[in-house]
């Protein structure tokens, strides 16, 4: 039963892998080019010329690694290292919460307010077998963790469940991604749908593979498998369950798909 879940993360590791090292990474320093007034980064107190280390602890290598955390942690505090003339020192923000209508959904971010470097000075970088495993092994576990978040928030009304996209969506996504970022944006859209898969599997929901994991615990727990009867009503729980996501992720999908003609009208 874990072996299918198993089997899409580890599809998904080497899609990420493969598609950086043969195609490289476009990087960009996390430096601070400008500062929007009456912003969470103004407030925090940042300067053009700030250059960002790590957030949290954890180390920032390019303006892009900075620009993904951020956008998962609107209304969260973050504590970013910055380099500023020389010294370090630690600034204290807490991202906007914003919303935008775009071709690929409704999308909620967090924003803090500063403009990064230009993209003339984004450099190409490859990276070797060993390095480019790594970092696709990263790849998996970030959208696992933001994955996760995103249902955590989600149970305790922190979000809202209009993000969630069924075949009508993903069908968008998909055609949206092939004309704006060609053969490597596909490769990572189906390694990310891989990873949404193996994970959707591991739910502890009778039906899926993560309900048969779920039964087979309670059997080890009890050393006896559940009656028949009891199997039987968490099936019918299960299958109730998938069938109501998969209708509200339809209907989610059609209102997503009115807002972005009605965002192309205007």
């Amino acid at each position: 039963m874990a072996a299918g879940p198993i089997a899409n993360f580890i599809l998904a590791i080497a899609l990420f892998s493969g598609a950086i090292y043969v195609g490289g990474r476009y990087e960009t320093p996390a430096r601070v080019e400008a500062v929007m007034p009456d912003s969470a980064a103004a407030r925090a107190g940042f300067e053009p010329g700030d250059v960002i280390r790590a957030i949290g602890g954890s180390r920032v290598n390019s303006f892009t690694d900075m620009q993904r955390t951020v956008s998962g942690a609107a209304g969260s505090s973050l504590t970013f290292t910055v380099e500023r003339g020389g010294e370090t020192r630690e600034l204290v923000a807490v991202p906007e919460r914003k919303e935008d209508v775009t071709p690929f959904g409704r999308h909620r971010f967090g924003r803090l307010g500063i403009q990064g470097p230009k993209a003339s000075e984004a450099k190409l970088v490859h990276y070797g077998p060993l390095q480019s495993l790594g970092l696709g092994t990263y790849e998996t576990y970030f959208v696992v963790d933001r994955t996760i978040d995103y249902i955590g928030k989600l149970a305790t009304g922190r979000e809202s469940p209009d993000q969630l996209s069924g075949p009508i969506g993903i069908a968008r996504v998909s055609g949206a991604v092939a004309q704006s970022g060609g053969l490597a944006g596909l490769v990572g859209l189906i390694a990310l749908l891989s990873v949404s898969i193996g994970l959707l599997n591991l739910f502890p929901v009778p039906l899926l593979d993560g309900g048969h994991l779920l039964f087979y615990a309670f059997e080890a727990v009890r050393g006896r498998p559940l009656s028949e009867r009891a199997q039987e009503i968490g099936f019918r729980i299960g299958l109730a369950l998938v069938l109501f996501l998969m209708l509200f992720a339809a209907w989610n999908d059609i209102l997503n798909l009115g807002a972005s003609w009605g965002a192309r009208g205007t």
